[in-house]
């Protein structure tokens, strides 16, 4: 009998959809002819999902994720690479 103890983390699977969130919001945004990055970044300062087309559900995608965990994600990303 194994008497370790296994520890279970969800967050390389939560990294995953953030990446896949942001990777088809920016995809969104870029297809209506917006700037993406200025779109996301005015969405995250400010919270007010207007920034983020509806088009291919993207709105409604990236208000799944909160926010504060949004932010960390990118933060991390951006640190470790």
């Amino acid at each position: 009998m194994n008497d370790k103890t296994m520890t279970f983390s969800l967050g390389n699977e939560q990294e995953q959809e953030i990446r896949r969130v942001l990777t088809a919001v920016y995809d969104a945004l870029k297809e209506k002819g917006y700037n993406p990055i200025n779109q996301i970044v005015g969405y995250i300062l400010s919270e007010d999902p207007t920034y983020i087309t509806t088009h291919n559900n993207a709105r409604s995608l990236i208000r799944r994720i909160d926010r504060d965990t949004l932010l960390q994600s990118l933060v991390r990303y951006y640190l470790t690479n």
